[in-house]
């Protein structure tokens, strides 16, 4: 008696309708990433992402009085940036309270004041690093207390490993409101070329390409400034050796990966605040 092998199932697995095979698919938020039509477009979705980011802040609790400040390049005219006007809440800033600064810290569209620490400290930096589109800086609890013991971020996590080789201590002019110029540019040379700068006894600033990846820089920066004061509390941290630690930075923590880690953020804001778009 000859026994024929059973027939190959050929029937696709489905479920509600759905039949289980490859599919293409896109990452959410990619679309966002297209060139803009326009040069008026490409400004409105800075400004968009950049009080959605202010708001973000005050969610976290970021805000401190008038201190701190998110910057973005305007694209038509890249010696000038949008900022966040002084006084104003980070937990109220629309996209029609954004005020426009040029480099001599002058207001030239928008009808209320600038911080001018925002502006000797981020103009210097957007001045220094054309590749800076994005700053940010506030004045965060673990920011705050990291930066009072003038030491570097160590590789401690995997997303401390973001900043690995990629931040710096700048101790000049540190705990001091920076008023002039001159101590702007200081500021920036010594930010160098890194992603991350501790201002010593003041917090951190953190840039980017784009607002989300300044901005998720910065809270991340903060999260990790907090793992690291717990460890150093708990007792003394292994650190991630030096070939693990870069490989995560350039797999997981790179331009992009930054840009993509704010998209929840963003999802979340505009959700909840949908009259930042004011």
């Amino acid at each position: 008696m000859t026994i024929a092998p059973d027939a190959p199932n050929t029937t696709v697995p489905m479920i509600d309708g759905v039949p289980l095979t490859p599919k293409e698919v896109t990452t959410i938020g990619f679309e966002s990433l297209a060139p803009a039509a326009s040069v008026a477009e490409e400004r409105l979705r800075r400004k968009q992402k950049l009080a959605g980011a202010l708001r973000i802040f005050g969610k976290f609790g970021f805000g401190e009085g008038v201190a701190g400040h998110i910057t973005v390049r305007d694209p038509e005219f890249p010696d000038h940036f949008w900022v966040n006007p002084l006084g104003l809440s980070f937990r109220h800033c629309s996209v029609s309270d954004l005020i426009l600064v040029n480099h001599h810290g002058e207001v030239v569209y928008g009808k209320h004041s600038v911080n001018r620490a925002a502006y000797v400290l981020h103009a210097a930096v957007h001045a220094a690093r054309p590749d800076v589109v994005a700053a940010a800086h506030a004045h965060s609890v673990y920011g705050k207390a990291f930066s009072s013991l003038g030491i570097k971020l160590d590789p401690l996590t995997q997303d401390s490993c973001a900043f690995y080789e990629q931040n710096v201590v700048i101790a000049d002019h540190g705990g001091a409101v920076v008023f002039e110029e001159q101590a702007g540019r200081d500021f920036a040379q010594a930010f160098g070329h890194y992603r991350a700068a501790i201002h010593q006894n003041h917090g951190h600033f953190t840039v980017g390409a784009t607002v989300d990846e300044a901005v998720f820089w910065f809270v991340c920066f903060e999260r990790c400034a907090q793992a690291q004061l717990l460890a150093m509390a708990a007792g003394t941290p292994k650190h991630i050796p030096h070939e693990s630690a870069v490989y995560t930075r350039e797999n997981a923590g790179n331009a992009m990966t930054g840009w993509m880690h704010f998209q929840p953020l963003w999802q979340e804001i505009c959700r909840t605040d949908p009259d930042l778009f004011d």
